[in-house]
């Protein structure tokens, strides 16, 4: 990361990110500490947001930081009111809050709420938001970070209906809409990442054991797509899963229910 090319992008400008009280976002919010900016940090948690803002607050940026669930309806409208009221407006989204569940078809017959709860976050939310700040990155010719999942683009795996779907309907929807919002003058980055090392796979025991990347890296890549503004980032090998996937999905669908049973 260029500190001195960061430092000419941002300088000034008012960055919001969800999720920012852990994980992607909270190390995202440290990344950009030591620079003359404004954050405006949302969550659910308000005492691990305050101790981020504390942390922040001991450099060069400054920090609001706004309690909210994104999956609650007068909640996010409280919200984007907010956000509304803001003098000067925002210039950079970083949409990183999410939620991810990884049960069995069987074990979710009584649990249509695993469904609703999982695309309330990681897609209606999202999509809300942004409807309700393009006017306002338009006029600011700001940037949308959108932090996605390498398997929006390879063969879905069991176990993760609920948060594949929902993470595939905000990529779709995000990518459908890029055109649009590039015409405008919204410059829009997606990000795939592999597993990374945050609280959200700590439920998931088979993944505590296996290679991730620090949310510090992320937070890195980020940054650097900040003043890059490049449309996408992605690992070198993704290409070569997505050949994988699309020329290996009969075989996989003829052997992965013999391979669960």
């Amino acid at each position: 990361m260029n500190r001195e090319r960061l430092k000419a992008a941002v300088a000034g400008k008012t960055i919001l990110i969800t999720g920012a009280s852990s994980g992607i976002g909270e190390q995202t919010a440290y990344a950009l500490a030591e620079f003359p900016v404004r954050l405006i940090l949302v969550a659910r948690r308000e005492e691990r947001l305050l101790a981020v803002k504390r942390q922040i607050e001991r450099q060069a940026a400054r920090a609001e930081v706004f309690c909210a669930d994104l999956r609650d309806e007068e909640e996010m409208d409280a919200f984007l009111a907010y956000l509304r009221g803001l003098p000067d407006g925002v210039d950079i989204v970083v949409s990183n809050a999410g939620h991810s569940i990884r049960r069995s078809i069987a074990d979710s017959l009584d649990r249509y709420h695993d469904v609703t709860r999982t695309a309330a976050i990681n897609y209606l939310a999202p999509v809300r938001l942004l409807l309700s700040l393009i006017p306002m990155l338009k006029q600011r010719q700001g940037q949308i970070i959108h932090i996605s999942t390498i398997n929006t683009r390879l063969i879905p795996f069991p176990y993760w209906a609920a948060y594949l779907a929902s993470k595939a309907a905000f990529d779709t929807w995000f990518r459908s809409a890029a055109p649009e919002l590039n015409a405008m003058g919204i410059a829009t980055t997606s990000i795939y990442l592999p597993l990374v090392r945050t609280p959200m796979i700590e439920p998931a025991k088979e993944y505590r054991r296996m290679p991730a990347m620090s949310p510090e890296r992320v937070a890195g890549i980020i940054c650097r797509t900040m003043y890059t503004r490049k449309r996408k980032f992605q690992p070198w090998w993704l290409p070569f899963g997505e050949w994988a996937s699309l020329l290996l999905r009969g075989v996989w669908e003829g052997t992965a229910s013999k391979w669960l049973r």
